[in-house]
């Protein structure tokens, strides 16, 4: 697969990422390298990736605990403080191997740490490969709130590597599926309809889905790196998707939902709001709902969950004069940004989706 070039980074895949890593090692003067993990990618990815490394400098691992709810400000002073003891220093190299938690906090650690020194992503995840890694954007989470601090900052290069895939479970797998979905939705109709029967779907093709993917997203991103207008297509779903994710993460007689997980029901409710205001009709609406359906498991919200998750929109950074803004589709493959919602009919699309 060719190498995609991004907006002042290269995103390389496979065999010829790690060539262009070590060539990257040989000719720039780092003084050191660090390489973010967490728990899971300690075990099953950093194994794999040692051996690809060619280099004399020295290498130090840092490794916190996995799981969203790590992805604070108190593992980035943690990483911080252990980047110090360390000897880190604007000439470090910081590596950031794993999903999108790991990809997130390790982007803004290193953007941030000595007012920024040089990262690299490789996401080990499909989420993190084909959403998270690509566009420049690291952040943390403030209390259940998601990403409400961070920064755009590139990487010096993305490196997607498939076989990292082998060691991600089938949940997460349908988590990264879901933001393949949106780009589906949000840009590319034939995409979207090679996702509506997944029985007909070659996987060992499933790199070229992985490609098309990440061309889509860094396309919408090239045009608009700091979300002033198209990249804020890439919310669709995300509106109602992210205050769900948060609610479930802060409620304890919640079970804490996956990022996919939640935007897959998010790209549901939108999808009705979309429908209702005559955006789309109701057989592509269906069809989006039946085909979402189809991949991920329905989650249960009763009457008293809907209230918390409307006063949790507030908070959505994407809000602007304090209004609540939402990314729409306009056609399957269309996108209609800037879209003011009322809470009445919230209410009807998560009504039709517990109907």
């Amino acid at each position: 697969m060719q190498t995609i070039q991004a907006n002042n980074y290269p995103i390389h895949f496979n065999e010829k990422a790690y060539e262009a890593l070590n060539l990257h090692l040989k000719v720039n003067k780092y003084s050191n390298v660090f390489i973010i993990v967490d728990s899971n990618t300690n075990e099953y990815c950093l194994p794999q990736f040692l051996p690809y490394l060619e280099t004399d400098l020295t290498i130090e691992i840092i490794e916190f605990e996995a799981g969203e709810e790590n992805k604070n400000i108190e593992t980035c002073v943690q990483i911080w403080n252990v980047l110090t003891e360390l000897g880190a220093d604007r000439k470090s190299l910081v590596i950031n191997l794993g999903g999108g938690v790991v990809t997130d906090l390790g982007g803004f650690v290193a953007s941030t740490f000595k007012r920024g020194v040089d990262f690299i992503h490789i996401p080990t995840t499909l989420l993190s490969m084909v959403d998270a890694s690509v566009g420049g954007k690291n952040g943390v989470d403030l209390g259940n709130l998601k990403n409400q601090i961070g920064v755009i900052n590139v990487p010096t290069m993305v490196l997607i590597d498939t076989h990292y895939l082998e060691t991600v479970p089938q949940n997460e797998m349908r988590s990264g599926l879901a933001e393949m979905l949106k780009h589906g939705l949000i840009y590319d109709k034939i995409y979207w309809e090679q996702f509506l029967d997944l029985k007909a779907i070659d996987f060992a093709d499933f790199d070229e889905l992985i490609y098309r993917s990440v061309v889509i997203k860094n396309e919408i991103v090239s045009q608009d790196p700091t979300e002033k207008n198209i990249r804020k297509s890439l919310n669709f779903g995300h509106t109602l998707g992210h205050a769900i994710e948060s609610y479930f993460l802060e409620n304890q007689n919640k079970t804490t939902l996956l990022h996919g997980e939640a935007i897959a029901v998010g790209m549901i409710l939108e999808s009705y709001i979309s429908w209702h205001k005559n955006l789309i009709n109701e057989e592509e609406f269906l069809q989006i709902k039946t085909t979402i359906k189809s991949i991920f498991d329905d989650i249960s919200f009763n009457d008293n969950d809907i209230d918390p998750i409307l006063e949790l929109l507030i908070h959505d950074k994407k809000n602007e004069y304090g209004s609540i803004q939402f990314a729409l589709i306009e056609g399957i493959g269309k996108i209609k940004i800037d879209q003011l919602v009322e809470n009445e009919l919230i209410i009807k699309a998560f009504n039709d989706y517990k109907s």
